[in-house]
């Protein structure tokens, strides 16, 4: 099992790490990570590996069997053997705009009290398709609605409830094509706001930022209809931030 550091701390950049195995197809598994796995529509991390004078660039993390997340490497070269005390570097401001938008989404699920019928998140940009039989009466609308949500500077916290607890509170799950991260137990669930102030609950097992301000100005850009019900709003960061 590789131990998730970036569950602990989201905002962690670097850390040291051992290698516990190579895949046959050439991946490294670490005994930690900071590398967030691709899954739940948010895509696995990259940056590098470094020991020893020697560098290996990841392209990706992918979740292994047994609760290991194998790193991918981005190309040829020499890999760390297992036992190797190494360095790992994400590449961070990729993660920090997939962590702003997987927020910035959780919102918009918000201001569309509609189902979700499928999402992904890319860097400075992402979308969620609904459950929406009729077209969005006014998109300028929504975009302001939003945009109000990310400035009131909301806290984004989580908590841990059972699979049980889950199974008794259905309305939790918005998703409709992917299932909340089940089986260890107990379920993580990402809170927008605090106490009266509380504006989103969900199971998630993506990063998010700590505060909503850290989105910045996003833009709501197309509105593709999918199918009969089925209408995919896109969503565009229109700002940097850089974290204190």
């Amino acid at each position: 099992m590789t131990i998730r550091l970036f569950r602990e701390d989201a905002y962690v950049r670097e850390a040291p790490a051992r290698v516990v195995a190579q895949t046959p197809e050439g991946g490294i598994v670490l005994d930690a990570t900071i590398f967030y796995p691709q899954g739940g529509g948010q895509p696995g991390d990259s940056g590098a590996l470094h020991w020893q004078g020697n560098r290996l660039d990841i392209a990706t993390a992918l979740n292994g069997e047994a609760e290991q997340i194998v790193l991918v490497p981005a190309g040829e070269g020499p890999l760390p053997p297992p036992g190797c005390e190494l360095r790992q570097v994400l590449d961070w401001p990729r993660r920090h705009d997939h962590m702003r938008v997987h927020t910035a989404l959780h919102l918009l699920s918000v201001v569309i009290p509609l189902p979700v019928s499928g999402g992904a998140i890319g860097a400075g940009k992402g979308r969620l398709d609904f459950d929406m039989p009729e077209a969005l009466a006014d998109k300028e609308a929504l975009q302001a609605a939003l945009q109000a949500l990310i400035d009131r500077d909301l806290p984004v916290s989580e908590d841990w409830i059972t699979d049980a607890e889950l199974a008794a509170s259905p309305g939790l799950v918005k998703t409709m094509s992917v299932s909340p991260p089940k089986g260890q137990g107990r379920v993580r669930l990402v809170r927008i706001g605090a106490g009266s102030g509380q504006v989103d609950l969900q199971p998630c097992g993506g990063t998010h930022v700590a505060s909503t301000a850290e989105i910045g100005r996003i833009r709501i850009g197309k509105v593709e209809k999918k199918g009969a019900r089925n209408r995919r709003v896109n969503l565009h960061l229109e700002s940097q931030y850089q974290r204190p």
